[in-house]
């Protein structure tokens, strides 16, 4: 934000608030986090259908005294509200567009044509510049969040407009999650080890849990109340209880397991865990937290994804996408993937006829969900750190990788 937007900040509280909003607007400076350009997720924009409690409430007034909904859509059904083209009426309008994290910064690419169209940089500056791990969508879904771990900070983007808000210090944010309520967001942090609660608007912290391992990759309980997290190193697997902010249970999964991607199973009963070093997927006991079998895909298995029907679960790595069904437990399809290395799933599409994986070798691409054919590739110019896809079906975002209820 230039001096402007600087000078306004050191005014009253009260004329900050204006002023910071009409620099913001004129000089074309992004507006501070807790700041909202209209049709942006401010105060006056309606949540309605997102099917949560809105999270943007006018200061001096209390949330309206009615009952929120259900975390999880009636039957106990988790995936029910992230069907083909159930987008959230709030982010209908969105544009649909890839995001790459290259390490230096976010490469910003239309699905339909594959055409870089603009690119966001990380970093602590305002013209960023760093090295950018993670983009997450946040739980309204209307603006994405950069994890940069080399600089120590997460970069709001507004998913509508594009622009880059200021950043907010945050130490190694390998992951960041939000709780299905919205009133929470937690950044799992690699140095020291340990959860830090924060606010979900504002990233203001809160408070911290420490962890036995570094974590990074995670899925919430079906009532949403516990995050459980996968520790690559230790080849094991923590259970968080956000309300009480401790680690409630841990789990050493079996011979010399390599943990990555974790899923919850659709019907709330089963953690899927990828595991690189056997090559296929855990079940852990969601209850029990305890493992339950183990499917073998493929060697390398690490990125998880849920088609849009929850039917299947994709399993990438090591050069091959697998498919597993979740009521039988069984592998019903394998196919090669472009270059034979690491990918990395990005999501499905909102028809759920492709899934957007991104290669170690330089590539993002979409593959038939139905028979794992490449429908359309383009190279990019350095090797990606990850991948979202935005929007996606869904009531709100988890986070993580790709998280959608």
């Amino acid at each position: 934000m230039g001096r402007g937007c600087a000078a306004g900040r050191r005014r009253s509280l009260l004329g900050a608030f204006a002023l910071a909003g009409v620099m913001a607007l004129v000089s074309g400076c992004e507006p501070p986090v807790g700041f909202y350009r209209p049709g942006e997720g401010g105060p006056d924009d309606p949540v309605v259908g997102l099917g949560g409690p809105a999270p943007y409430v006018r200061p001096g007034t209390e949330r309206p005294k009615t009952a929120d909904p259900p975390v999880v859509p009636a039957g106990g059904r988790v995936y029910a509200a992230t069907g083909p083209g159930m987008i959230a009426p709030g982010a209908r309008s969105m544009p649909a567009r890839l995001y790459v994290a290259d390490g230096r910064g976010i490469e910003v690419i239309d699905p339909r044509t594959l055409r870089l169209i603009g690119r966001v940089g990380a970093g602590a500056g305002a013209g960023g510049g760093g090295a950018a791990a993670r983009v997450v969508p946040s739980w309204d879904l209307r603006r994405l969040w950069i994890a940069d771990t080399v600089h120590d900070v997460l970069v709001p983007v507004w998913a509508r407009t594009g622009r880059r808000g200021l950043p907010v210090p945050a130490v190694d944010p390998a992951g960041l999650y939000f709780t299905p309520d919205g009133r929470t967001a937690l950044v799992a942090a690699g140095r020291p080890r340990r959860i830090e609660v924060r606010d979900p608007r504002t990233m203001r912290p809160r408070a911290s849990v420490p962890l036995p391992c570094a974590a990074a990759d995670g899925d919430f309980t079906l009532a949403g109340t516990s995050l459980v997290m996968s520790c690559t190193s230790a080849g094991a697997l923590v259970r968080v209880d956000v309300p009480g902010r401790r680690v409630a249970g841990a789990v050493r999964l079996p011979a010399g397991a390599r943990p990555g991607d974790v899923r919850l199973s659709p019907d709330g009963g089963t953690f899927f865990v990828a595991d690189a070093a056997n090559g296929g997927v855990w079940a852990v006991d969601a209850r029990t937290f305890a493992p339950r079998g183990f499917v073998r895909t493929a060697p390398g298995a690490r990125g998880l994804a849920i088609s849009r029907d929850a039917r299947r679960l994709f399993v990438a790595g090591g050069g091959t996408l697998a498919t597993v069904d979740f009521r039988t437990r069984r592998v019903t399809a394998r196919w090669p993937l472009p270059g034979g290395g690491d990918a990395i799933p990005g999501g499905v599409s909102s028809d759920g006829r492709a899934l957007w994986l991104a290669g170690a070798e330089g590539l993002v691409y979409a593959v038939s969900t139905r028979t794992g054919r490449v429908l359309r590739r383009a190279r990019l110019r350095s090797r990606p750190a990850a991948l979202a896809v935005h929007p996606q079906p869904g009531r709100y975002s988890l986070g993580g990788t790709g998280l959608y209820r």
